[in-house]
């Protein structure tokens, strides 16, 4: 479904994911989890197009997106959800979900996105600056899943947002994998609702995969020793 191939990024003459192979099933939940400056938001932003790779391939469906802009790697299908949600504060909360709209061709907002988050449906013609945070999480995911993506990408999402709102977004996220056949990739820090979301747990350091196990076998004691080394 989603794939990549001795894939590396670098900075300059620095290397921050090197050799890096990674296979996502069809609508598998797959967190990426690693301390600060392990390169996580490296790789999610090299993945959307943001960052040049340095070496390697990136495959969705068996097409390489690797020489895509970030815009038609939207329009293949990958949706991205950035670090620090990067919502539009001054529009409101439907023309934020719109600008969504602009790979598909569509007017109108799908109906679904507003099931999943109800509060928006509330707060449609809100600013986006006058939202909580975990609204404005909640915002950020519906605006990448308007373009109809068939992968999704967070880089941090639980980033800011109180603990309760966490467990609810492990239940959105894999509501929305079941509503739309989603295969979903998330970086994260946060253990617990790693343990809630996802089908498999990575842990990341230095660029490299140092650990790769489903989700019932993950031994949170070494997990919590990759994240507080």
């Amino acid at each position: 479904m989603f794939e990549l191939s001795n894939y590396g990024v670098a900075y300059g003459q620095s290397d921050i994911i090197s050799n890096l192979n990674l296979t996502v099933k069809p609508k598998e939940i797959v967190a990426i989890l690693g301390r600060n400056g392990m390169g996580k938001t490296t790789l999610m932003k090299s993945l959307i197009g943001m960052i040049p790779s340095k070496s390697g391939e990136i495959t969705l469906d068996g097409k390489s997106i690797s020489p895509l802009k970030s815009h038609e790697r939207v329009s293949a299908g990958i949706g991205f959800v950035p670090q620090g949600r990067m919502i539009f504060s001054t529009m409101t909360v439907s023309e934020n979900i719109e600008t969504g709209l602009t790979s598909t061709g569509e007017t109108r907002i799908p109906s679904d996105l507003y099931s999943l988050f109800p509060v928006l449906d509330e707060m449609k013609q809100r600013r986006g600056g006058n939202l909580s945070g975990g609204q404005q999480q909640q915002l950020a995911i519906a605006r990448a899943l308007a373009s109809n993506p068939s992968v999704l990408l967070l880089d941090e999402p639980t980033e800011g947002i109180q603990p309760s709102i966490i467990k609810e977004m492990a239940r959105t996220l894999k509501q929305i994998r079941t509503q739309r056949d989603l295969t979903i990739i998330v970086s994260e820090q946060v253990l617990s609702f790693a343990l809630d979301m996802a089908d498999r747990i990575l842990v990341i350091e230095k660029g490299n995969i140092v650990l790769d196990v489903p989700v019932e076998e993950a031994d949170q004691e070494m997990i919590t020793k990759y994240l507080s080394v």
